[in-house]
């Protein structure tokens, strides 16, 4: 096996584990784009799984402005098309993280608002 062998399988490696990272966290957060009606019993069932996809989340998005920002490569200059394109990632991670955790506030503040409101003060 030559050099640019090698080097093509640990890209493909690498892209491939980065491709089931991004689905496996996919599969993490859909629960707060399905939650319908928010339920006590279903918001906490699906809270730790949720939380554990923002926060994958947040590890990319670290990573990604990390290298948008202090490439390993720096023998010569990124193309333009690239860089946009990874900024244009960064905003969109950026935004999809915002989603999540104001989902997340938004069933936690429905729950708790039920909750008081069933309650009753003697």
């Amino acid at each position: 096996m030559d050099s640019s062998a090698a080097a093509n399988s640990k890209k493909f490696i690498r892209v491939g584990f980065i491709v089931f990272l991004w689905g496996f966290t996919a599969w993490l957060v859909i629960p707060l784009f399905t939650l319908d009606k928010v339920e006590l019993l279903r918001a906490t069932e699906y809270f730790y799984r949720s939380a554990t996809g923002v926060v994958i989340m947040i590890i990319l998005f670290g990573k990604t402005v990390f290298d948008l920002l202090f490439p390993l490569d720096t023998s010569g200059r990124k193309s333009t098309v690239y860089v946009a394109l990874l900024t244009l990632y960064t905003i969109v991670l950026a935004g999809g993280i915002i989603f999540m955790c104001l989902r997340i506030l938004i069933v936690y503040l429905s729950n708790t608002a039920a909750t008081s409101a069933t309650t009753v003060d003697y």
